[in-house]
C-alpha cells in the first residue's frame, strides 16, 4: 500500500462529486504535499477554503470538511450548521472524534434543523503527513509540542511527557490503520522510543481484541496482509545519534533543506538575488519570493534528488542542453517549410498529422522548459550557498571526522578562517567533532576551541547542551561509536566520500558519495522475549519472513537518513523500507532545539541507556528482510 493513495480517503469516500473543501491547518500541511490544486480541480474541488477563513454562505452546493477534531473546529463546524453555509456536509475528521464532540454536532445539527444535511461522519485515521512514497512525517503545525527539546527539556514533567507520547502514539496508530497491517514492534529500551513501543503496542492490542469494531479485521484490511508478512516496525531514538542531524550533506534534496527554505515538498526562494543593487539613496527594491513545488511529477526531481550535487548539476546543464537541440531542431524544421516566424495559425494550415505533432512538441516544450528553470534557479541558489560558504570543504572534513580518517588539515584552522562559512557552520563542524571523539578534548584544548568559535562569531550555548549530553550517555552506556567497525558507520546512517566526478564547478571540490556501505541503525541487540511485539498466532520457533520494514525516529530526522534508506532498499530486491520521524529538521533548527534553556542542567532522557550500535545491515531484526 503506497502512502500516496491516503488521499483517496478524502475525496473518493463522498459518492459524490465534491465542490467545497473546508479543511484547517493540519488538514491542508496533509493535502498539500500530495495534491495540487490542478489535481483537486480535476478531482471536482474547485474550491478550497480554510475552516477558520471568513466564508460566504453557498447554499447549494455540498461541502467536505477534513479537520482535527479539536474543541476549536467543532464549534466552527456547529456555526456552519447553524448559519445554514452549504446544501450538505461530509464530515471527515483527521484522527478519532470522541462521542462527546460527536453528540455537540448532532445537538447543533438538531437545533438548527439541519440533521438530514449532515450526510456522512467519517473517521479518517489520517493524522500524519507523507512526503514521499517511503516516507511520513507525524506533524508540521505545533510540531514544537513533540520536538526534541518537548521530549529532552530538563524540567519536564509525567504529565507531559505522557501527553507528548501520546501524541505520537495516536498518529503512528494511525499510520499503521492507513497502511492497513499490525507490524512486528523493535526498539531500544531506556528511552523515549522504548515508551512509544509500549503505548503503540497497548493501543494495537486493545483495538485488535474488539473484534466487532478493530480496524484491522474484515473491510478494513487488504485481504492477506494480516499473516506471516508483517511489516517491521523499528523505532529509535534521537539521542542515540546527535551527529547526523548536525553533518553538511551533499546530495540534492538534503542541501535544499538545509540551505533554502523548503518544507513540505516546496522550496521557498527570492527572486533577482544576483540582480544590480539600487542607485545610492534609493529605497532597495523588495525582492518577491516565489515557490517550487518538488513532487513525484517532478521526473528530474525523482531521478535525481538523492544524487550527489555535482551530478546534478552536470544534468541540469544536460537537460538544457537537449532541450535547445531540440528547439534549434524544429526551428530549422519550421525553416525548411518555408514556417520560421510564422504563428500557430499557419501551423494549424499544415496536415492534420504535422500539426498535432507540432502541437505535442510544443506542449511538452512548455513543460520541459518550467522543469529546467526551476532546476536552474534551484541549484544555482544551493550553489551560490556553497561557494559561500565553502560546504564541500566541511562535508569532506566531517566525513572524516566521523569514519576517523586521517585529517590533512587542522580544525582550528578552519574554525579561525574567516571565508570559511557563517559562524553556524564552524559550530556544527566543532560540536560533530566533539560528538565522535572517543575522547573529549582536554581542558586547555577546549578552551583554545572556545576561543576561536567566540572570535569567529559562534554562540556557545550548544556546545554546553552536547557536553551535558555526552557526559551523560557516558555515564548511562557506551556512546555510540563512529569509526573504526569495518563499514565505517557515521551516526544512524552512513555514507563514504570519495572523489572523482568528470563535472567540475570552479572553486568546488567533486566530492561522489559511493554506495558501497551498509546502513547502519543504533538499535539494541535484543533477544527475541525482550522485544516488544505483536506475534499473533505465530509459534515462537517459526521465524517471521519481513518483506517491509518501517524506520521511525523519535525526536526528529532529517533527509540524510532517509536518503541512506533508500539506497539501502535499492539494494534488496523485493524489500521496501520506509523512514518516518516525529519532526523533520535541518541543522539550523535542530541547534536551537539544543540551545539549554535557563532551567535546564541535563538531558532529561538519557539516551542510549541500554542500546548498543550495530554495524551489520540494519541490525539484526532489519536483516530478516533479506532472510527466509
Amino acid at each position: 500500500v503506497k502512502c500516496y493513495n491516503v488521499s483517496m480517503h478524502i475525496l473518493y469516500s463522498l459518492g459524490t462529486r465534491v465542490l467545497v473543501l473546508i479543511y484547517d491547518r493540519f488538514g491542508q500541511d496533509i493535502i498539500s504535499p500530495l495534491l495540487s490544486v490542478k489535481e483537486l480541480r480535476d478531482m471536482g474541488i474547485t474550491l478550497h477554503l480554510l475552516l477558520h477563513s471568513d466564508r460566504d454562505p453557498i447554499p447549494d452546493v455540498p461541502a467536505v470538511y477534513f479537520v482535527m477534531p479539536t474543541e476549536e473546529n467543532i464549534d466552527r463546524i456547529c456555526q456552519d450548521l447553524r448559519n445554514q453555509l452549504y446544501e450538505s456536509y461530509y464530515l471527515n475528521f483527521i484522527s478519532a472524534i470522541s462521542r462527546s464532540k460527536l453528540e455537540d454536532i448532532a445537538s447543533a445539527a438538531l437545533a438548527a434543523n439541519a440533521v438530514s444535511q449532515v450526510t456522512k461522519v467519517y473517521d479518517q485515521y489520517l493524522n500524519f503527513i507523507t512526503l514521499e512514497d517511503d516516507m511520513f512525517i507525524l506533524c508540521h503545525q505545533n510540531k514544537e509540542l513533540i520536538s526534541y527539546h518537548a521530549i529532552n527539556r530538563a524540567d519536564i514533567q509525567d504529565t507531559d511527557m505522557e501527553a507528548i507520547m501520546d501524541t505520537i502514539v495516536d498518529s503512528l496508530f494511525c499510520f499503521f490503520v492507513t497502511l492497513g497491517a499490525v507490524p512486528i514492534i523493535r526498539c531500544p529500551r531506556g528511552n523515549a522510543a522504548e515508551m512509544v513501543a509500549v503505548k503503540l503496542d497497548k493501543k494495537l492490542r486493545e483495538n485488535l481484541r474488539d473484534a466487532r469494531n478493530s480496524l484491522f479485521t474484515g473491510d478494513n484490511m487488504a485481504a492477506g496482509q494480516f499473516s506471516f508478512q508483517r511489516p517491521l516496525f523499528v523505532l529509535a531514538d534521537r539521542n542515540v545519534d546527535m551527529a547526523t542531524p548536525l553533518h553538511h550533506t551533499w546530495t540534492y534534496q538534503a542541501l535544499i533543506h538545509d540551505v533554502l527554505d523548503f518544507h513540505l515538498n516546496r522550496v521557498m526562494m527570492e527572486e533577482g538575488a544576483g540582480a544590480e543593487p539600487s542607485p545610492s539613496g534609493a529605497r532597495p527594491k523588495k525582492k518577491n519570493r516565489k515557490s517550487y513545488d518538488l513532487t513525484a511529477a517532478d521526473k528530474f526531481w525523482q531521478k535525481h534528488k538523492g544524487s550527489p550535487f555535482p551530478e546534478v548539476a552536470e544534468s541540469v546543464q544536460e537537460e538544457l542542453d537537449t532541450y535547445r537541440a531540440q528547439e534549434d531542431e524544429v526551428k530549422r524544421l519550421k525553416s525548411i517549410m518555408g514556417l520560421e516566424g510564422e504563428d500557430e495559425g499557419a501551423i494549424s494550415m499544415l496536415s492534420d498529422n504535422t500539426a498535432k505533432l507540432t502541437s505535442a512538441f510544443s506542449a511538452r516544450a512548455v513543460g520541459e522548459e518550467r522543469l529546467i528553470d526551476l532546476h536552474t534557479n534551484v541549484a544555482t541558489a544551493v550553489l551560490d550557498h556553497i561557494k559561500s560558504r565553502k560546504l564541500d570543504v566541511y562535508f569532506e572534513y566531517e566525513e572524516k571526522l566521523m569514519s576517523k580518517s586521517t585529517l590533512d588539515k587542522s580544525l582550528l584552522d578552519i574554525i579561525s578562517d574567516p571565508d570559511a562559512g557563517t559562524p553556524e557552520d564552524k559550530m556544527r563542524l566543532f560540536l560533530i567533532f566533539y560528538i565522535t571523539g572517543q575522547q573529549p578534548p582536554s581542558e586547555s584544548d577546549l578552551d583554545q576551541y572556545k576561543k576561536a568559535l567566540l572570535d569567529a562569531g559562534c554562540d556557545l550555548s550548544p556546545l554546553n547542551y552536547i557536553k551535558q549530553w555526552k557526559a551523560f550517555t557516558k555515564m548511562a552506556a557506551t556512546p555510540a561509536n563512529y569509526g573504526n567497525s569495518g563499514v565505517k558507520p557515521m551516526g544512524l546512517f552512513s555514507r563514504v566520500m570519495n572523489t572523482g566526478s568528470q563535472f567540475v564547478m570552479e572553486g568546488v571540490k567533486n566530492l561522489v558519495l559511493k554506495q558501497h556501505v551498509s546502513l547502519t541503525l543504533f538499535i539494541c541487540p535484543y533477544p527475541e522475549n525482550q522485544a516488544y511485539n505483536m506475534d499473533v498466532n505465530v509459534g515462537s520457533s517459526l521465524r517471521l519472513v519481513v518483506f517491509q520494514a518501517i524506520v521511525f525516529v523519535v525526536g526528529g530526522g532529517n533527509y540524510i537518513e532517509y536518503q541512506n534508506l533508500v539506497d539501502y532498499a535499492k539494494s534488496k530486491q523485493g524489500k521496501k523500507v520506509i523512514y518516518g520521524c516525529s519532526e523533520l529538521f535541518n541543522a539550523a533548527q535542530f541547534i536551537k532545539q539544543v540551545r539549554p534553556r535557563p532551567s535546564a542542567s541535563q538531558p532529561s532522557w538519557k539516551g542510549p541507556s541500554h542500546s548498543l550500535p550495530l554495524t551489520s545491515d540494519l541490525s539484526p531484526q532489519l536483516a530478516q528482510l533479506g532472510q527466509k
